[in-house]
């Protein structure tokens, strides 16, 4: 709808959970208010009104919050890429603590017993894999590529990008006129970024999504454009098992952890961490925090391609990864076998979210567990842990660190594990994955309370 501009002043109270400010009418209704802050008097253009709520965006400030900034990137706003760069890395911080300590104990009753440092790294140019939207847009001027506008399907007419690499950013308009001039650029429906590393280089990789063969003519101009820009296509045809390098003899991806002296090769389809030097950090404080000796038996739920069963298999005795997709097992054997610690890892794909407490004793005793699951969390698995732990002869694991990237499932997940699985919740704190977005990353460690 058209904004109406409100002729109400709002008090901002907090920031909802995509980092809109909160506040209500005189009334009483509440307006969820993008581009607004704690504490600031706002008028809003509102674009949606519900019989209970109304949302729309700041079109006038008073009393600007200290903690306000001006945002890096000239589409902030438009742009659903980042929600919070007109806030300072501090209060993004804390805005991101605060929602992981309110879930905990709003939807758990918990509350940790240490809270950590949160973990940050780069806030600019971090974002090492990102999914582009491709459009042909004739009112627009041809081709754009970039991400969505907020809250809407269309695509942001993006010329840059602060959360890209530098070197990708500048990519944005040359890839809207390869686009253009290839046969079928209405064909051509998105491009996958990924960016890893081989031989103390960096290497950009472009996954083109293609719905209709592409003629020789676009094969060369692919090239070409690789050629000029130092990056290399993949070409997707079909769905994700479709994908291929357009050139064969395509240097691999690889991200490092040197702390573990492990290096991950990876294909650019793959979940793989957007900021590598924060999933650095990430793994070094998971280990920390776990503890793995050297004559301990770990396990490594969701283990993907081996982010953490790797290097904890440089610490510990054994460890087992479990994850769903048999192709992502035999990949992280291979990690394994390439970082020399495949004696010492075994991995099975089962779906961890049916799995049962029959399945989970039939594994065996494990002395510790790691758990990073997807958004929708490890609730099974926790469940498995919790009815097995009536078996008199079922050994616990004496310590769990969880990894999450959506802070109301690890609550769930939490007060399942503390409410009925006899374990105490020793510490929880963020890790601030993505920068300038309301995405919360975070960790937390549990001890078993006997």
């Amino acid at each position: 709808m058209k904004p109406t501009i409100s002729d109400e002043w709002l008090r901002v109270e907090a920031l909802d959970l995509e980092a809109r400010g909160v506040a209500h009418r005189a009334d009483g209704k509440v307006v969820f208010v993008a581009g607004a802050l704690p504490g600031e008097l706002v008028r809003a253009g509102i674009t949606r009104r519900k019989p209970k709520w109304e949302s729309g965006d700041a079109v006038e400030i008073r009393d600007p919050a200290s903690t306000r900034v001006a945002p890096r990137c000239a589409h902030f706003g438009v742009c659903g890429g980042c929600s919070m760069q007109h806030v300072d890395a501090a209060a993004q911080l804390a805005f991101k603590q605060r929602t992981l300590e309110d879930d905990l104990l709003h939807l758990a009753q918990l509350r940790p017993q240490f809270v950590l440092r949160p973990l940050a790294g780069p806030s600019w140019g971090y974002r090492h894999r990102a999914r582009l939207t491709v459009r042909l847009v004739p009112k627009k001027g041809g081709v754009l590529v970039g991400f969505h506008e907020r809250g809407s399907s269309y695509v942001a007419d993006m010329r840059s990008c602060a959360i890209l690499p530098p070197r990708v950013s500048a990519l944005l308009l040359p890839l809207r006129a390869l686009i253009a001039s290839l046969s079928c650029p209405d064909r051509l429906p998105q491009i996958e970024l990924a960016v890893g590393e081989a031989g103390g280089r960096t290497i950009v990789a472009l996954v083109l999504r293609h719905l209709q063969p592409l003629l020789p003519a676009d094969v060369d101009a692919l090239r070409a454009f690789a050629a000029a820009h130092d990056v290399q296509w993949w070409l997707q045809p079909g769905g994700p098992q479709t994908v291929a390098p357009l050139d064969v003899d395509a240097e691999p991806l690889r991200y490092a952890l040197p702390e573990f002296g492990v290096t991950m090769p990876f294909k650019p389809t793959d979940f793989t961490q957007v900021n590598h030097r924060v999933n650095q950090a990430l793994v070094g404080r998971a280990l920390r925090l776990l503890q793995p000796a050297a004559d301990e038996r770990v396990a490594d739920w969701f283990c993907g391609l081996g982010n953490f069963t790797l290097p904890l298999a440089t610490r510990a005795a054994s460890v087992l990864g479990v994850e769903g997709s048999d192709v992502l097992v035999q990949r992280a054997r291979d990690n394994a076998a390439a970082n020399g610690v495949r004696a010492r890892t075994e991995f099975q794909a089962r779906n961890l979210f049916e799995i049962d407490a029959a399945a989970l004793r039939a594994l065996g005793t494990f002395d510790k567990w790691l758990i990073d699951p997807p958004r929708e969390g490890a609730l099974a698995l926790c469940k498995a842990l919790v009815e097995a732990r009536a078996d008199a002869a079922f050994v616990a694991p004496r310590r769990i660190v969880y990894v999450s990237c959506n802070p109301a499932t690890l609550a769930r997940d939490a007060g399942l594990l503390v409410h009925q699985g006899g374990y105490t919740l020793r510490a929880a704190g963020v890790v601030n994955m993505f920068p300038h977005t309301s995405h919360v990353e975070s960790i937390a460690v549990f001890e078993r309370a006997d």
